[in-house]
């Protein structure tokens, strides 16, 4: 049932870590630079919960939100914008360290973009992202979905101006197939993944996600507040877990603050990998049927592989139960915390944390991850109710 609380954890042996060299400062500074150049841009907000975090008997709780991120209700704009500007900066000889949205929009040069045409697969969040990135450079973007996508999801990227079409296979299936359209018609892929021979757009994707990153450490110093102790990343293929994680890592070295990666328990292909403990990454087969739909990926980015290997503490795979718990508990807050509209790949982090904090049956595992009264914890919600329907079904619901 989508209530059903279940956690499995997984602490594998560390591995001497390689530091990525992709999301050092420099290069986050450039990213952050262009995105700032971007038509509506501003930092989303970080949210302190001091009533929730006293609740659970922690020191700090901290969200940061993404869902009004550029007035798509998610982070990926952030990946699908960079991304964009690399591919397009290459193609027209522009130094990275010039890339600005307005040179773009130049005549001259919206003449010589206007037949890019973008494809990707996505389970709903990228693919708004990127099709409204390309919309705002003028160029063309055309979407694939896996089964099971609801309509709300499609029609979201098609008001962007996309071309859209659901399949009938699951997520990694449906990239392969965005893949083999993309070389068939001469078209760029755009895609949040990697593979052999495909890493460098993935790369810039993930590049793209530091500035949130950026933005929450920024904000959490100027409330006056200490550093995190904690951060807890969802992942899918584990763009969004390796961006964070490797620019605090990379920031912050030894002080970084412990990190958990969070995953689906019918897609939790992360858990597996780090469960077999030999540094190789593994792959999960079949439907991948999770209300967590912008995590329910089986295959993980391996260059975002290797980051969460060498630098997160723990991997856990939670049943839609813990998603469910965390919509509810942010969208009912305690008298005088804010209500966050999170969704259902958004909130588990929250949720996890409330299970943990409140049910005496993961007291060893509370205590594994080192959650005390002196811990702050930092969560990224990446979406809003990109699935209203079912958002107000479970926020609605009976209460866990």
């Amino acid at each position: 049932m989508m209530n059903d609380i279940s956690i499995k954890s997984v602490f594998p042996e560390k591995r001497s870590p390689i530091y990525p060299e992709d999301l050092k400062q420099q290069r986050v500074n450039q990213v952050r630079t262009f995105h700032e150049s971007v038509p509506g841009y501003a930092a989303t907000s970080l949210h302190s919960l001091p009533e929730l975090a006293r609740h659970l008997g922690i020191k700090n709780f901290y969200v940061k939100d993404e869902s009004s991120r550029f007035g798509l209700n998610a982070f990926k704009s952030l990946g699908a914008t960079w991304a964009l500007a690399r591919i397009l900066g290459e193609k027209l000889g522009q130094p990275v360290s010039r890339l600005d949205f307005s040179f773009f929009k130049r005549p001259e040069i919206k003449e010589k973009i206007q037949e890019m045409v973008f494809v990707s697969a996505t389970d709903g969040n990228h693919g708004r992202g990127l099709a409204w990135a390309a919309a705002k450079l003028g160029c063309r973007a055309v979407i694939f979905m896996p089964a099971g996508t609801v309509k709300s999801r499609k029609e979201n990227i098609e008001k962007e101006g996309a071309k859209v079409q659901i399949t009938d296979k699951n997520y990694d299936d449906t990239v392969r197939l965005a893949a083999g359209v993309a070389k068939e018609n001469g078209w760029t892929l755009v895609q949040d993944t990697a593979w052999e021979g495909y890493e460098k757009i993935p790369s810039w994707i993930v590049q793209g996600y530091t500035t949130m990153a950026a933005e929450s450490l920024e904000q959490i110093i100027s409330l006056g507040d200490t550093l995190p102790t904690h951060l807890f990343l969802q992942a899918g293929v584990g763009s969004m877990a390796a961006a964070v994680l490797g620019y605090y890592v990379n920031l912050l070295d030894r002080s970084c603050p412990s990190t958990f990666i969070l995953e689906s328990a019918r897609a939790d292909c992360m858990y597996q990998s780090a469960l077999a403990d030999d540094g190789r990454p593994r792959v999960v087969g079949g439907e991948l049927n999770t209300i967590m739909a912008g995590l329910a990926c089986g295959e993980p980015n391996p260059f975002a592989w290797q980051i969460l290997r060498d630098f997160s503490r723990g991997f856990i795979s939670c049943s839609d139960g813990v998603a469910v718990r965390g919509m509810q508990v942010l969208a009912n807050p305690m008298p005088g915390d804010n209500s966050i509209v999170s969704g259902e790949s958004g909130a588990v982090g929250p949720g996890l944390v409330h299970c943990l904090m409140t049910d005496p049956k993961f007291s060893d595992l509370k205590e594994k991850m080192n959650l005390t009264l002196d811990s702050s914890v930092l969560c990224f919600s990446t979406e809003g109710d990109t699935d209203p329907v079912n958002y107000q079904k479970i926020i609605h619901g009976s209460k866990l």
